[in-house]
């Protein structure tokens, strides 16, 4: 693994990393908790919940990453395509491109 010109070419990288169907599952229902709670961090007028859907995404991909996957989230070296790459993997779970 080096470095990536584009998040084209890290994707696959990200994917290959997410090949445990229960890290993947953890993945995805922490991004729903994200969703659900930046919602409710707006609908209430408190803010604070937006540090909660920080640590429930992370927290539950990082659950992924060292319990199942056995390997170190690419948010430490990848921070950036990491991040988009958590969201297009989502997209790609819901459109069922990738199984849940």
């Amino acid at each position: 693994m080096g470095r990536f010109a584009s998040f084209r070419e890290f994707y696959p990288f990200y994917l290959s990393e997410h090949s445990n169907r229960t890290s993947r599952r953890l993945h995805f229902v922490g991004s729903c908790g994200v969703l659900l709670l930046v919602a409710w961090a707006f609908a209430s007028g408190n803010l604070w919940w937006l540090l909660a859907a920080l640590f429930c995404g992370y927290g539950f991909a990082w659950i992924g990453h060292f319990f199942f996957e056995k390997n170190r989230p690419a948010t430490f070296r990848h921070p950036f395509y990491s991040f988009a790459g958590d969201w297009v993997m989502f997209k790609d779970i819901l459109t069922g491109r990738i199984r849940f």
